[in-house]
This record gives C-alpha cells, sequence and structure tokens, in this order.
C-alpha cells in the first residue's frame, strides 16, 4: 500500500473510530474467520458478520445463488445455526483471527426475536455494533418485510433500542416507494446510524429449464449493476438524517468507496465482490490511498459529501 499519512484513512463511525472505511457486508463473508486464509482481517474497518436468528436455519431450498449479467441473485433464506451458536463458537473464532470492530447482523420474523436476539447479544465484548436486518418479513403482519412500513420500522427499532445498550444501525431495504421516509422513521425511533441499502428484489429465467433460476422463484439482485441505485439512495438519505449511514451495494472498487463517501456515507460495506474474488476488501483498501491521491484526497475524513446546496 503506498504509505502516505498513517491516519489518512480514518473514519469517524458514531463513537468508534475505524482505521478505514471497508467493511466485508453481512452474508458476503460468512462469519469472517474462514477468511483469515486469505490475508491478515486486521486490514480491514470492521466487519459485518453473516445474518443470525434466534434459532438456527437451514435456509431456502437449491438452487439459491445464481449468476447473472452484472450481478447476483440470491435466497439463501438466512441460513446460519442461530444465535447461541454464533456468540458461543463462532464469535470467538473470528476474535482469534480479527481484532477490530464488529457488526452482529440481527434478523427476525417478529419484533419479540429480534428483541431476544438482542438480549443475548448485549453485553458481548466481541461486538461493536448491531446491524437491524428489517427485510425480514414479519409473521405477525401479513408477512409484509418490517422495511417497507415507516411504522414497523419505527416499532422494531424503538424496541431493540430497549434490549441493548449497543449502537443500532437499521440496514434498509431499497424495495420501497420512499425510502427517505423510512430512513427518519428509524432515525425517529432512536435507530444510531443507517446501512443503505440491502439487495433488490429480482428475478431471472433458466430457458433451458423454462423455470426460475432460483428455487425460490424471486431472490436479492446485488452486484455493479445496482452501484448507482445504492448510491442514489445513500445521498437521498444522508441529506436527510442526522445519523451515520453506511453505504452499501454494487461496491466493487476504490473509486467507489470514494464515490459512497461524497453521496454521503461515513463507512461503506462491500458485498458481491467478496463472492466474484475473496480479496477484494484487501484490495479495495490497498487501491484506496492511490485513488485518494489520483482525485486528491488527503484524509478521509476531511472528505465532504456533495451538497447539491
Amino acid at each position: 500500500m503506498e504509505r502516505l499519512n498513517p491516519d489518512m484513512l480514518n473514519v469517524r463511525l458514531g463513537d468508534l473510530t475505524l482505521k478505514n472505511p471497508v467493511i466485508p457486508a453481512s452474508g458476503c463473508f460468512a462469519f469472517g474467520h474462514v477468511m483469515a486464509q486469505y490475508y491478515n482481517l486486521d486490514c480491514l474497518g470492521a466487519i459485518s458478520i453473516k445474518g443470525t436468528t434466534l434459532k438456527p436455519r437451514f435456509g431456502n431450498p437449491l438452487p439459491r445463488v445464481a449468476e447473472c449479467s452484472a450481478g447476483i441473485i440470491n435466497s439463501v433464506g438466512l441460513m446460519n445455526p442461530g444465535i447461541d451458536a454464533v456468540i458461543a463458537d463462532e464469535l470467538p473464532k473470528l476474535r482469534k483471527v480479527y481484532h477490530g470492530p464488529i457488526i452482529a447482523n440481527i434478523s427476525g420474523f417478529s419484533i419479540e426475536e429480534y428483541c431476544e436476539c438482542c438480549d443475548r447479544i448485549d453485553g458481548q465484548e466481541q461486538v461493536d455494533i448491531v446491524e437491524l436486518n428489517v427485510s425480514c418479513p414479519n409473521v405477525h403482519g401479513g408477512g409484509m418485510a418490517f422495511g417497507t412500513s415507516e411504522f414497523n420500522v419505527a416499532a422494531v427499532t424503538r424496541a431493540v433500542k430497549r434490549h441493548t445498550a449497543l449502537p443500532v444501525y437499521v440496514k434498509l431495504s431499497p424495495n420501497v416507494t420512499d425510502i427517505v421516509s423510512i430512513a427518519k422513521a428509524a432515525e425517529d425511533a432512536g435507530a444510531d446510524g443507517l446501512v443503505c441499502v440491502n439487495t433488490f428484489l429480482g428475478m431471472r429465467f433458466d430457458l433451458k429449464r423454462r423455470r426460475p433460476v432460483v428455487a425460490n422463484t424471486m431472490g436479492g439482485f446485488s452486484g455493479p449493476a445496482i452501484f448507482p441505485m445504492a448510491l442514489r439512495m445513500v445521498h437521498q438519505v444522508s441529506q436527510a438524517v442526522g445519523i451515520p449511514v453506511i453505504g452499501c451495494g454494487g461496491v466493487m472498487s476504490a473509486d467507489d468507496v470514494l464515490e459512497m463517501m461524497l453521496a454521503g456515507a461515513k463507512a461503506v460495506e462491500v458485498g458481491t465482490a467478496n463472492l466474484i474474488d475473496p480479496m477484494a476488501c484487501h484490495d479495495i483498501i490497498h487501491n484506496l490511498p492511490i485513488a485518494m491521491k489520483k482525485y486528491g484526497f488527503s484524509s478521509l475524513n476531511d472528505l465532504k459529501p456533495w451538497n447539491p446546496a
């Protein structure tokens, strides 16, 4: 890595200082420790671990991941061993090979499940932030995803804030008409930050088999094709709220990281790129000082988001 000011990559995320803004996104880095075979994970700004639910989940039927042009469709279905196994096994394994901030991605199918998971994760010294995945269907609300309703987002955010002292970042769904109103609802309910955005709902057909490419018919579409849409949403949300925004969606390069930060992101999650190349986050961090020098940025902390006013 080109050596300039050693603090040039530092960013602030609320009360937390990250050595750089690059964070592997939940679901694209497993529980982190398995990736230590590729590089020293301590180069990362933080790690968002695989989405965790109250009970173990096998996930959706196979096939559940399919490549398509400029992205990936996945319908994994939150396969994970459950919150107790994550606390007992996965987090200690990760801490042995990684010593930076850990973000616990928490999912649930009712407010009670979210709260129970947050109760159990609260006080775990390995965890620095709770990332609330509100893309799950609310089983007590007709199956509509929590994240598509201002009321549901506010309700789950307000509830979990009573069950953890950890900062709570709400991961927003892009599959809404007005993401700004959802973001404001989360902020008003006490969210400490936002992650913007989760995957877009998509589908493709296998013409030879005459059926959808994933068994669940539809799935989350991610990858470079969604970057312009994710960037737009990061800009809109960061202009509307006063809490930190982590940008996410189609980030593939150091240039993409800088664009996300110009749009208003304080840090940036990298998802699908890790599935294409396990070295993706490492390489983005390596290239970040080079890109900063190219575009005239001396420090990320001094990088001011673009403001149309």
